[in-house]
C-alpha cells in the first residue's frame, strides 16, 4: 500500500518556488518562480536579483530615495529570470510565483506563453500596478488562482 503521506503538485512546485526566493539577496522582498510544462516538468526558474556582472555589493538595495540610488532601475524579477532561464517552450505552462506579477511580468507571461499562475501573496493587490496586471491577466485569459494558506518552513543551519 502506498504512502497517504506526500504533497500535492502544486504544493511541491510553490516549494520549489519558495525554495529559489531564498536565492535573494534583496532584504526586504524576497521572490521566487518556478515555470512547469503541462507534463509537470519544471522547465525555467528565477528569483529576484541583479543582472549577471551586477555586483550586489556595489548596486543599491534601498528602497527609498532617489531613484537611481534605490533598487528599483537594477533588480530583475523571479518571473522574467524563470522566462529567461526557461529550458523548453512555455506555451501552456504554469508559472508557480510567491508574489503575485506585477504589470511588468504579467506582460512578459502572457507573451511567453504561460497560461497559468499560481501564488501565494497578494500583498500589493490595490496598486495600480496589480489592478493593470490582473487586467492583462483576465483580458489574455491566463488563469490567476491562490494558494490559501500556504506554508513552507525551510530552515538554514
Amino acid at each position: 500500500m502506498k504512502s497517504e503521506n506526500y504533497i500535492s503538485w502544486d504544493e511541491y512546485f510553490m516549494g520549489v518556488a519558495l525554495l529559489s526566493a531564498m536565492r535573494s539577496k534583496d532584504p526586504s522582498t524576497k521572490v521566487g518562480a518556478c515555470i512547469v510544462n503541462q507534463n509537470k516538468r519544471i522547465v525555467g526558474i528565477g528569483y529576484n536579483g541583479f543582472p549577471y556582472g551586477c555586483d550586489d555589493d556595489v548596486f543599491p538595495w534601498q528602497r527609498d530615495g532617489e531613484f537611481l540610488n534605490t533598487k528599483y532601475p537594477y533588480v530583475v524579477h523571479a518571473e522574467p529570470n524563470a522566462i529567461l532561464n526557461s529550458t523548453s517552450n512555455l506555451d501552456g505552462a504554469t508559472i508557480y510565483v510567491s508574489l503575485f506579477p506585477c504589470h511588468e511580468c504579467m506582460k512578459l507571461i502572457i507573451q511567453s506563453g504561460i497560461r497559468e499562475i499560481v501564488y501565494v501573496s497578494d500583498k500589493y493587490a490595490d496598486t495600480p500596478s496589480n489592478i493593470a496586471s490582473k487586467k492583462m491577466a483576465e483580458s489574455a485569459g491566463i488563469v490567476c488562482r491562490r494558494m490559501e494558506d500556504f506554508r513552507l518552513k525551510v530552515e538554514k543551519e
